[in-house]
């Protein structure tokens, strides 16, 4: 299975008066890096959620909303009072002295602690069971997300793969031709030096057969191919967190590509190369954002 690492689930479920909303976001991360923003009243269960989420998510950002609002009106929670004043007085006085405008304090003392709190201090077992039964359904949402768009790149990756081998069989040509181009111009170069009746023909062809040896590139062709079959292979599996190992093989892919244009010694192989590397840096985009 393939997942994309960006995701997003919604859920949502009633409770007594009350309607609780989960949002579950993601997007890349090397890491798993959870953060919450829910009521004062659920912070209490966050550990918990954490770790229900960190278990299903795998990997990368991910960000938690919970809300509460209450059918009635009423969201239950009630202003400080004594608080907001103390934090009122203070500020104004500040204000004054240093000569600043008064126009966003109150906004301000809002989103200081403890001045808007819940009127309960505590939930009932019933209510944290339909907490995380909400939350696991938010869950099944997002990695339903997180499937359909892993498909998609799965497909697109398996698409450029075939890209990369379906080249290889169309460097041969291109080799013979480099060969006999490198015959021709080391001939050349040996009868303007030393003469056409001084060539001693064994040991010319010992040394083309030397720097042909050099440039052949056999090697890299089948090592490429058994990379990208390996990538086929391990793409298709069941298992989840397959995305660094599709890495270090795309690492080795790069490597034979690599050495493959340093050997090159030919426009028209440069050109496969080109092409190569191309569809391969794709690959690695979709990789750089999969579980």
């Amino acid at each position: 299975m393939f997942l994309s690492m960006t995701g997003y689930g919604r859920a949502e479920g009633i409770f007594e008066d009350k309607t609780i909303t989960v949002e579950i976001r993601s997007l890349n991360s090397k890491f798993s890096d959870v953060k919450f923003k829910m009521p004062q009243l659920y912070r209490n269960l966050e550990a918990n959620l954490r770790k229900i989420i960190t278990k299903k998510t795998e990997r990368g950002k991910i960000d938690v909303n919970i809300e509460v609002k209450s059918m009635s009106g009423d969201d239950e929670f009630a202003l400080n009072t004594p608080l907001f004043k103390r934090y009122y007085k203070e500020l104004s006085a500040l204000s004054s002295e240093l000569g600043m405008e008064k126009t966003d304090i109150m906004q301000a003392i809002l989103r200081l602690p403890n001045v808007v709190s819940s009127d309960s201090s505590t939930i009932s077992e019933e209510e944290v069971e339909k907490l995380i039964a909400i939350t696991n359904e938010a869950l099944q949402h997002f990695h339903k997300f997180r499937v359909d768009e892993g498909a998609a790149m799965k497909k697109d990756c398996v698409q450029r793969i075939t890209n990369i081998m379906s080249p290889i069989a169309e460097l041969e040509p291109f080799e013979k031709e480099r060969v006999d181009k490198l015959r021709a111009r080391m001939k050349s170069h040996m009868e303007e030096y030393v003469g056409k009746d001084n060539i001693d023909a064994n040991r010319f062809e010992q040394e083309v057969l030397y720097y042909l040896e050099k440039l052949d590139i056999t090697e890299e062709k089948v090592r490429l191919k058994q990379h990208c079959e390996y990538f086929l292979e391990e793409l298709q599996k069941e298992k989840v967190q397959k995305g660094r190992k599709l890495s270090f093989i795309t690492q080795e892919m790069g490597r034979e590509i690599n050495t493959l244009g340093s050997k090159a010694n030919s426009p028209d192989i440069q050109r496969i190369v080109v092409r190569m590397k191309d569809e391969l840096e794709k690959i690695k985009e979709q990789l750089a954002n999969s579980v």
